[in-house]
This record gives structure tokens, sequence and C-alpha cells, in this order.
């Protein structure tokens, strides 16, 4: 049976499409190089999901590797891939490129509101001076925070969510059971979650679930923004 959102004590966020807008942030990053190409006939959804499969390819390969380099190996190769010319400072600007992904509008007040009542931890793919950045924008601090460059791998590795279960007991108190993740990736995030026994609540941003699309993941509750939780969770208390 589903547990309720306010039976759980802390809140487990991806950062990364979940509270930033990642897939703004890396087309906006993107566009120096289709400048320097013109006229690079290029939509967002062929450029996002290209760049999908070389980022989990990279991360893959290279585990430690920080993700500011990890996004400069997948530019270098998404030129290549596109018959595009980039250089090494292209390369590097979209490496760097992480602090100026913009949030959510809803993310800041949407982690106020749930920081009244729940503890708040990041398990992001990002490196710790990229998260610090994007925290920046939201305004909140959080109880933990737990970044590849901490944990030595990247999302979906289960050492991740092993990692997350472990220090949130250690630094903060709490069990697996307290725990409900936060996100809206599904192969990053919601798969290897569940696969580890994790509550889970899918912030559906871009409406897979209403699309039909195959292979969703189980989840515990789902909504279409960070508002629409916060809301949920009001109801719950005042219920």
């Amino acid at each position: 049976m589903t547990r309720r959102l306010t039976d759980h004590s802390v809140l487990t966020f991806d950062c990364y499409g979940t509270l930033i807008d990642w897939e703004a942030g890396i087309w906006d990053a993107f566009q120096p190089l289709l400048m320097e190409n013109p006229p690079a006939d290029l939509t967002r959804d062929t450029l996002i999901a290209a760049f999908n499969n070389l980022e989990a390819e990279q991360q893959t390969a290279a585990p430690t590797m920080t993700y500011p380099t990890v996004l400069e190996c997948v530019h270098r190769a998404l030129a290549e891939n596109l018959a595009l010319v980039t250089s090494p400072g292209l390369d590097y600007a979209f490496g760097a490129s992480v602090p100026f992904w913009p949030a959510f509008p809803d993310s800041s007040d949407a982690l106020r509101f749930l920081s009244e009542h729940f503890g708040l931890v990041i398990l992001s793919n990002v490196d710790r001076a990229g998260f610090a950045a994007s925290n920046t924008l939201l305004g909140v601090e959080f109880d933990a925070i737990y970044t590849a460059e901490d944990i030595g791998s990247y999302k979906p590795n289960p050492s991740n969510f092993e990692y997350l279960i472990e220090h949130v007991e250690s630094d903060l108190g709490h069990g697996k059971s307290d725990i409900l993740h936060t996100a809206q990736g599904i192969r990053h995030d919601h798969i290897p979650a569940r696969s580890i026994g994790l509550d889970n609540a899918w912030i559906d941003r871009n409406r897979f679930s209403e699309a039909g699309t195959a292979d969703l993941p189980a989840t515990d509750h789902l909504f279409f923004s960070m508002a629409e939780m916060a809301t949920a969770v009001a109801v719950e208390l005042a219920s």
C-alpha cells in the first residue's frame, strides 16, 4: 500500500531535470557551436537525445571523471557525430555551463515550503562546484549534498543509491524507510531507486505518463511539477 508523502521524513532529490532545467541549459550552451557552423539544422529534441546517449557512454567509461570534463568530452563527440567544427575553447565553455542552467520557476518556492516539513538531500551526477552554483538559484539550504564526485560513480549505478542510504543514516540519523526519492529522470533515478527498495515520487515534467510512453517506472506518487507536490503535502498536513 502506498504510504502518504508525510509518512516520510527525508526527501532526496535528483537536481537536474527535477529542480534545474538541464534541457534548456544544454540547448543554450550548445548555441555557440551552432553559430560557428551555419546553417546547422538541428532540433532541440534531436540534440537532447544525442546528448543523453553520449553522456551515458562517457559516464560509464569514466566513472571518476569530473562532470565538467564529461561535458567537454560529450560536446566534442557531439560535434564530431554531427559533422560540426568545434574547438577546445568551445568544448571547455560547454563543460563550464552548469552554473548557467536555469531553475524551474516553481522549484524555489516548493523547496522552501518542503524544507519546513522534511529534511532535504541532493543526490546528483554533477560535481560539488557545479551544484553549489545551481544551489544559489534554488535558494534553499539542503541538509546533505551527495554528488558523483563524492561517490566515484554516476547514476544509475546502484552504488550511488547505496551511498545515499548509508549516508542519510550516518549523517542525518534517518533510515531507508524515511526516504522518499524525488526525481524526474527514469533511467538515472527511478529504475535504480525502485530496484534498491526506495519509495519514490516522480516529477513528470515532460508528461511522459500522459503520453503513454512504454516502460514507465513504478512510482508511489506522480506529480507534474514541484509546485503540485508541495500542494499535495499541504493537503495531507491539513487533513
